[in-house]
């Protein structure tokens, strides 16, 4: 299962997602965030559904990728799907014990569901195809023009990157420590809730003083190479929007138009 997670993971590639500037990628994702929540009809839905398999192709990363971070969350998506079926009212079409199935509860949860799925595919494809330092850019040259109200803009950029890289790595570490302790008799499968919560602290606390010290590590590293923050740095590689940039924004811009259009029209 922790193997699954994808969260983090950056694929090399030169698909045409891969070459996008990394700003635009970020304003796509929210753009297209709004454009998922906004759609509430089965031609909405068809239609960005067929937009983010178009994405998903475009990015050229393996599919496998996908369906291994949807399967962590698979319980959620489970569950969500159900709470809507069975909560929903409306016309029922059948029961299951004291629970009854309604119409609209089927169609609500199909799209939550369905909107769950498309929200974490594509939303991964920013990670997927972004480099962490081209992702640290992006998100600093974004927050640049809140400098003035005193957001330290750099600062943020980093931690949030850094926490990102750092997920597989954690995921990683954990799954090397869970193999040690049951190599030594742990069992983190069988027993009640309260049962597995206390055999979680033979890993715990190993996972902690882990990334405490790769943090000290990383922090060492960081002040050997001088480095002191976003003031007066510069880059290796500057960020340059491109034409397919445009294109890109245009065409994300148009999906939102059209989501909002078949909302208030369909």
């Amino acid at each position: 299962m922790l193997k699954d997670i994808t969260i983090g993971q950056y694929i090399p590639g030169n698909s045409p997602i891969h070459r996008l500037d990394p700003r635009t990628k970020i304003i796509a994702v929210i753009i297209y965030m709004t454009a998922l929540f906004v759609i509430n009809n089965q031609v909405g839905y068809y239609t960005i559904l067929l937009f983010s398999l178009a994405i998903i192709l475009l990015s050229k990363v393996p599919i496998h990728y996908f369906f291994k971070g949807l399967k962590p969350l698979i319980i959620i998506i489970i569950l969500t799907v159900g709470l809507h079926i069975f909560m929903t009212p409306g016309t029922v079409v059948g029961t299951l014990g004291p629970l009854t199935i309604t119409k609209e509860g089927i169609r609500q949860g199909v799209f939550m569901g369905t909107r769950l799925i498309l929200l974490i595919t594509v939303t991964s494809v920013l990670t997927l195809t972004t480099t962490p330092i081209a992702l640290t850019d992006g998100i600093e040259k974004l927050l640049n023009p809140f400098k003035r109200i005193g957001v330290p803009a750099h600062e943020l950029a980093m931690m949030m990157t850094i926490a990102l890289r750092f997920i597989p790595t954690l995921i990683e570490e954990t799954d090397k420590i869970m193999k040690a302790q049951m190599a030594r008799g742990a069992d983190f499968e069988s027993g009640n809730l309260l049962q597995r919560a206390k055999a979680l602290i033979p890993l715990l606390v190993p996972l902690f003083l882990s990334a405490f010290r790769r943090a000290d590590d990383l922090a060492m590293a960081m002040e050997a190479r001088c480095y002191r923050g976003g003031e007066n740095r510069t880059r290796l590689k500057e960020l340059k929007y491109s034409s397919l940039d445009a294109v890109a924004i245009v065409v994300i811009s148009l999906l939102l138009a059209f989501a909002i259009y078949s909302r208030i029209a369909l």
